[in-house]
């Protein structure tokens, strides 16, 4: 299953609305510009129904490089974004057909957005 991208989301408002593309890019842009703003200042960003896009702070650890076990790397505190979905969001992910998503690779889930 393909990414949405900006420009299909554009599209599809464009054929919902038929506003005017350059009018409906700059408002997308303006909106993620805004939500981007906020959680760069450490703001939740909350969507109702869709979901909270929710800034978290990692703590400071020890890791280890792969190529070089024995040496021990810090892992400085860091600041992550966490998406939790809303209730509408939730229901709508209970009826997906499983069948039809890829399964995730094992480093797939531990990304942050």
């Amino acid at each position: 299953m393909a990414n949405l991208t900006k420009r299909e989301i554009v599209l599809e408002i464009y054929k919902q609305t038929g506003f005017p593309q350059k009018q409906i890019v700059d408002t997308v842009q303006q909106t993620l510009d805004i939500i981007q703003a906020a959680l760069a200042d450490g703001r939740n960003v909350e969507l109702r129904n869709f979901g909270v896009l929710e800034v978290q702070v990692r703590k400071q650890r020890v890791g280890r490089n792969p190529n070089k076990p024995e040496a021990e790397v810090i892992i400085p505190q860091r600041a992550v974004v966490k998406f939790k979905s809303g209730k509408v969001l939730k229901q709508q992910l209970k009826k997906i057909d499983l069948a039809k998503i890829q399964p995730l690779s094992p480093s797939d889930g531990k990304e942050e957005i």
